[in-house]
């Protein structure tokens, strides 16, 4: 009797395991639905009327998608929040949420990409990395789940148009640190955490 019981709990274990699973799996494929259609709204030609409830991303969806951060990088979510973590590792929120400003107003824009995956890794065929993490060579996985969690709530929120642009506009950025020459053609527009941010003069870009 004992072993049918144990038997018993270890089958609605599983059975529960199972049914989280699922659910977190259906979460994930619905928010990166809807972040397809949110990115293809923010560009230039999209649509410009704030989300409807039913269109905007929940916390839960976001954070069903690449629960580890080990996941490819495929969708919008995984690859605005992949770039806001490394970009900005060890800054606060306004760092972090600056960062995501600037890949969402590239999205679309004249001489960048469609898709914010494309956006990120623009240039890897060249070796001249837009962003830098993206091939520096090293692993893209992620190191901090907890810092993770806060890049994809930033994400989420900017994919939703919740975000304040922290850059005034900005289309590029470099580290303090750093002084590249392509920052005497551009109008620095804001500096935010570790990071300074520029717009062109003209409809010419980076």
């Amino acid at each position: 009797m004992r072993q049918i019981w144990i038997a018993t709990c270890f089958a609605i274990i599983i059975f529960g395991c199972q049914v989280i699973s699922t659910d977190e799996a259906q979460k994930a494929e619905d928010a990166k639905s809807k972040a397809e259609v949110l990115e293809q709204n923010a560009a230039p030609e999209g649509t410009k009327k704030p989300p409807s409830l039913s269109e905007i991303i929940t916390k839960p969806e976001a954070q069903a998608v690449d629960p580890i951060g080990k996941g490819p990088l495929d969708d919008a979510i995984t690859c605005l929040s992949r770039t806001i973590y490394w970009e900005t590792k060890g800054e606060g929120a306004a760092g972090m949420e600056a960062v995501a400003n600037v890949v969402m107003n590239r999205l679309g824009k004249e001489g960048f990409p469609n898709t914010i995956c494309e956006v990120v890794m623009q240039g890897s065929e060249q070796g001249a990395c837009q962003f830098s993490w993206w091939c520096d060579g090293r692993s893209d996985d992620v190191e901090e789940e907890k810092s993770y969690a806060i890049a994809k709530e930033i994400a989420r929120k900017a994919l939703n148009r919740q975000l304040t642009d922290r850059t005034g506009g900005a289309l590029s950025f470099h580290h303090r640190k750093v002084s590249p020459g392509w920052a005497a053609e551009y109008i620095m527009t804001n500096k935010v955490g570790e990071h300074i941010f520029y717009k062109p003069h003209s409809k010419t870009t980076k």
